[in-house]
């Protein structure tokens, strides 16, 4: 016999049988059972229906004993590791997946063998009334069960995701075919299971409308089967809602459920173009969508723009997708651009809110900001995610993280596990399925700050510590690393990454990073095989072909993270577990200018103290950090962007304050990114920036000018001002950094991705002079280091400045600026 047929199917049928009346209420014309129907019916046959309808429920709720054995089979033994040193689960854990299983069990396995010897032993005045109406008064499990079934699904899904050994228990459940079959047993997975007993619970409601409609009214039966029946649809009704609509959606043409597994808003790039696309994974094909332009106030509608059932899907390799379209990449400073914009346009919609603004104007800025927001949205992703259909054509996404892409994959390939079919869907079914997306859809917004709510977190401003520690759990040797992601104007960003540790099972990395927040709400770290075969490299640009091992994200908590104590932390990722630490400073604590208190080291050293004794015109360390960064740094992808390890800067730190000998060893052997971070950190440290807290105000004026000519006049009048130390050193640094640039194409870094790294290390005042400055967390981005990137970018875009030309060509030029 067929499996059970998807729940919707039954719901519908049932809430369309129930209308009005009371089933076989003879007065109902509409009733299924009126009584010209009746007087029509013969009910010898009418008895034999009854016995065949009998017939097929007890084989289907034999079925279903079977199914919710299987479940409760693992649950023995998984209690029992529970209480062991090595337990797979917790006790809570077990409680939640198998909650109220057993109960519902043991109702049916007492209704079963009541039920079974009346049908073999058939006799027409049978009754078995009794036995639906007891099992209709113990409904109210179900209502348990239903409540739970949301978190039981999330804690089975969790669990499998973290126990490698559960993962394979969950994966494969044996069943137990019925007695007169053939096959022994069918393997199901637990999500599967777990939906059973959603499915079965509007069953018994169908059954009781087959018997009632092949029961005569003067049968001893009928008052019994009409009272189960009665309970059942009230209770029915009491949960309709409450059953996950995702689970209960859409039947494909078979009969069996199509569910909806995963959505969201993706870059499809497509006739050359890039198109934000709506894409749903269900559980046999991947629709990619897009929302229809509807009028005001009309249901919003998609339009599938194509779609692959999984058994034709495959994914391309690198090497197979070299006929793929070059992806045009948006150069990283119209990013930045854009990133300041949107930040402008902020500061401007809370300065109206603030001074109660006309809401026309609010809405104004809301849409800009939308437009600035959504543009942004399509033009960052750079990571290639290739589908292809094994029997024509291929499609390209764009991502921005290689953990999206990963996550994409690997629910795909989890699906291909199962025993696919390819089809193609009529016109009729297709427009059912993407009719469906509308109500299905888990991802409602686009990830736009203008989508959020005025109440919700803005996100963390400022600078997140991240020590990553260890990580266990690999089945095998490897070369292992991690890579640290935070999201940034609604999309995530890398920003840090470990060295490889060699071939061994538990990395030990020990590396302390700092990474910059701009408005993050979540961190993520992915774990890495690297890959050192020489033939995968390169194929592609942004192809990543290294092996991720694990995954995993936290939400920055604002409450928890914004303690001075370091918070250490696990995330479990595939069975790996990977342990770090984290604390936050915020900007304006990050770049506080305390002056050292010994004079004998450079950092927190005035720079005028550290030449004069040196009698150097640019200080050893600048120079030093500089040349090892020309030397083997300046190709580097992220230079001077990807945070070096903490602990190995304040090794190079120490080094330099005591100016021991064997700096020039140290550097050499050290990696290139902590090189750059101490240069930056140096910087940061200067009791006053380089380029002096009293022309800061002055600096800030000048930027601001629109006409050339007086910006030029007062740009370079101000860099006249500056002490020759603080000048010669600017300049110096200058030239470094559009060295640096000239090699974008490779390193990535363009002249705004370096303005925006040392704009506010050069410029941002010391504590005392930006007090003044100093509004929300989220301004300080929005404004001061607005303004002080385009300073830097001002200098770096200007031909080539001279101290000796600069100096002879003063201007009579009022020192007032």
């Amino acid at each position: 016999m067929e499996e059970e047929e998807e729940a919707i199917g039954y719901l519908d049928k049932v809430l369309e049988d129930e209308d009005d009346s009371e089933p076989g209420t003879p007065t109902s014309p509409g009733s299924p059972f009126s009584a010209s129907e009746k007087g029509e019916r013969d009910a010898g046959k009418g008895l034999e229906m009854r016995k065949l309808v009998l017939s097929g429920f007890l084989a289907s709720e034999e079925i279903y004993i079977n199914q919710l054995e299987a479940l409760l089979l693992p649950m023995k033994p998984l209690k029992a590791t529970a209480t062991t040193s090595q337990p797979v689960l917790t006790l809570q854990q077990i409680e939640t997946i198998f909650y109220k299983i057993q109960d519902i069990y043991e109702i049916h396995k007492e209704f079963y063998d009541s039920l079974s010897p009346k049908v073999q032993q058939w006799d027409s005045n049978i009754t078995m009334g009794h036995l639906f109406q007891k099992l209709a008064s113990q409904l109210g499990v179900y209502k348990a069960f239903v409540d739970n079934y949301k978190i039981a699904l999330e804690t089975a899904e969790k669990c499998s995701q973290s126990n490698y050994q559960f993962q394979k228990i969950s994966e494969e459940l044996k069943v137990k075919g019925p007695k007169d079959s053939k096959e022994s047993h069918t393997s199901v997975t637990m999500e599967a299971l777990l939906y059973k007993p959603i499915d079965r619970v509007t069953r018994s409601t169908l059954v009781l409308h087959d018997l009632l409609k092949h029961t005569p009214a003067d049968h001893p039966d009928y008052p019994l089967l009409q009272d189960a029946l009665r309970i059942s649809q009230n209770f029915l009704s009491s949960i309709n809602e409450d059953i996950d609509p995702r689970r209960t959606a859409v039947t494909t043409p078979k009969g069996e459920t199509r569910q909806l597994v995963k959505d969201g808003f993706l870059v499809e790039l497509s006739e050359g173009s890039r198109k934000l696309r709506h894409v749903f994974l269900f559980t046999d094909v991947l629709l990619c969508a897009k929302l229809k332009k509807t009028a005001v106030g009309k249901h919003q509608q998609y339009d599938c723009k194509w779609y692959v059932p999984l058994a034709d899907l495959v994914f391309p390799s690198p090497e197979e997708s070299e006929h793929c379209p070059q992806v045009h990449v948006i150069p990283d400073h119209e990013l930045e651009d854009m990133k300041m914009k949107i930040s402008a346009i902020k500061s401007e919609v809370q300065k109206e809110k603030a001074n109660k603004g006309q809401s026309r104007a609010i809405e104004r800025l809301k849409k800009k900001m939308f437009e600035n927001e959504f543009w942004l949205l399509l033009n960052s992703p750079a990571i290639p995610f290739r589908i292809h259909n094994r029997n024509g054509k291929s499609y390209l996404f764009l991502l921005s993280s290689d953990y999206e892409r990963s996550e994409w994959r690997e629910a795909i390939q989890k699906l291909q596990k199962k025993d696919l079919q390819a089809f193609v869907l009529s016109s009729v079914e297709l427009q059912v399925l993407t009719g469906s997306c509308f109500k299905l859809r888990t991802v409602h917004n686009i990830p736009v700050t203008s989508n959020k709510d005025d109440d919700e977190s803005p996100g963390l401003y400022g600078f997140l510590h991240v020590i990553v520690h260890s990580a266990k759990g690999f089945k095998q040797s490897a070369n292992l690393y991690c890579t640290l992601e935070v999201d940034s104007f609604g999309y995530f960003v890398s920003k840090a990454k470990t060295r490889v540790f060699r071939d061994t099972t538990e990395p030990q990395w020990n590396e302390e990073f700092e990474i910059e927040l701009e408005g993050s709400q979540s961190l993520r770290i992915l774990c890495y095989e690297k890959c050192y075969d020489k033939t995968k490299l390169n194929k592609d640009n942004n192809e990543i072909v290294d092996k991720i091992m694990g995954k995993g994200q936290i939400q920055l908590d604002p409450q928890a993270v914004q303690t001075k104590n370091w918070h250490m932390d696990v995330i479990e990722m595939n069975g790996i577990k990977v342990e770090f630490s984290m604390k936050f400073t915020s900007r304006d604590m990050s770049l506080k200018r305390t002056p050292s208190k010994k004079q004998t080291g450079v950092f927190g050293v005035k720079i005028s103290v550290v030449t004069k004794r040196e009698r150097s015109k640019v200080p050893y360390i600048v120079r030093q950090c500089i040349e090892e960064v020309e030397k083997r740094g300046i190709e580097e992808v992220g230079i001077y962007r990807i945070s070096g390890v903490a602990t190995d800067i304040q090794a190079l730190k120490a080094v330099f304050d005591a100016n021991n000998k064997d700096i020039l060893v140290m550097l050499s052997d050290m990696d290139i990114n902590a090189i750059a971070g101490t240069l930056k950190l140096y910087f940061r440290e200067l009791p006053e920036p380089l380029l002096t807290d009293r022309l800061y105000p002055a600096f800030m004026e000048g930027i601001a000018l629109s006409d050339p000519a007086a910006k030029e006049n007062c740009m370079m009048h101000l860099l006249r001002s500056l002490p020759d130390p603080n000048l010669i050193t600017f300049l110096f640094l200058l030239e470094h950094l559009k060295r640096v640039a000239e090699k974008e194409p490779v390193n990535k870094m363009s002249l705004h991705n370096l303005a925006t790294v040392f704009g506010p290390t050069l410029l941002r005042p010391s504590e005392g002079e930006s007090k003044g400055h100093l509004t929300l967390a989220s301004d300080i981005w929005s404004h001061d280091v607005m303004a002080q990137v385009q300073v830097l970018l001002y200098y770096l875009q200007h031909p080539p400045i001279s101290f000796t030309e600069l100096k002879r060509n003063t201007l009579y030029f009022s020192t007032d600026v």
